[in-house]
């Protein structure tokens, strides 16, 4: 996966952190979470706050 794409983090952050409410992740340690997802494989100076915002609204989109 790379930071585009953002429905497929989200997916896998809710399988990881079926117990997070999204809106409460900070965004240094989502930027970490990520980084640590298996599949997860993209430079991680590419990710910036649209991004990570993008990330958690399908995050809270697929924990409904």
């Amino acid at each position: 996966m790379k930071w585009i794409d953002t429905r497929d983090i989200a997916i896998e952050l809710v399988e990881k952190f079926p117990e997070v409410d999204p809106q409460t992740v900070r965004f240094t340690d989502l930027h970490q979470w990520i980084l640590e997802l298996e599949d997860f494989d993209d430079d991680p100076k590419h990710s910036n706050e649209k991004i990570l915002e993008a990330i958690i609204l399908c995050w809270m989109d697929e924990a409904d």
